[in-house]
């Protein structure tokens, strides 16, 4: 059975709504989703170099023929994909946090920064939780240690959100424009995607059949 890899966002999880539709969707055309949790520990406590680890053991482990990846989830696939020229798979990206220290930076502020550095953490919104977490300091100083877009030699695939107020599309454009192979989708729609799934599922199936031969 064909394994897929889903990757879930930033203060998400397993269970998101996305994350399910993919689940079902490919589960009727008989392949196997696997959406590990990229925060089994404390949030507080999280780096993007601790979930590009759970990231590195899961693929290693199911080998995947294609990698999906949401905002964060999406930053991580195409780090991964990076890391792993030799992957022989297919790479789908949802509104990936390409470039997201800059914004963070640029969006928090040199007050709210400094702030953060000295209380050690910043309260944040956890849609997984439906509420507010504390995200530490240290997800900020272990970020600025990765590239901002990482160049993928794997085809890939990116939807982004005309009207994305988390990530503006313009990191994907961009983003394209200078990975020639990557293709970029952009769809009527905000960051979570969610009233345009069937169209990107659709779109996904496509090629995914193309780097999956029946």
């Amino acid at each position: 059975m064909p394994n897929i890899l889903y990757l879930h966002g930033f203060a998400s999880g397993p269970s998101s709504q996305k994350a399910r539709f993919f689940y079902n969707q490919f589960e009727v055309i008989g392949a196997d989703v696997h959406i590990p949790d990229l925060v089994p520990g404390p949030f507080r406590d999280t780096t993007v170099s601790s979930q590009l680890e759970i990231v590195e053991r899961t693929a290693a482990e199911i080998q995947p023929c294609l990698i999906i990846g949401s905002s964060l989830g999406g930053y991580l696939a195409a780090l991964y994909a990076a890391r792993h020229p030799e992957l022989q798979c297919g790479v789908v990206l949802l509104a990936p946090a390409f470039d997201f220290v800059r914004r963070w930076s640029e969006r928090l502020g040199e007050a709210q920064l400094k702030a953060w550095s000295e209380q050690g953490e910043l309260a944040v919104y956890h849609y997984g939780e439906q509420g507010t977490s504390a995200i530490g300091y240290s997800f900020y100083e272990d970020a600025l240690r990765h590239e901002a877009a990482p160049r993928i030699s794997q085809p890939t695939l990116i939807f982004h959100g005309q009207y994305d107020d988390v990530v503006d599309s313009a990191s994907s454009v961009e983003y394209t424009w200078q990975n020639l192979d990557a293709e970029l989708l952009l769809l009527e729609s905000d960051h979570q995607l969610l009233d345009v799934l069937q169209p990107i599922w659709d779109r996904t199936l496509y090629f995914y059949r193309k780097i999956e031969p029946f």
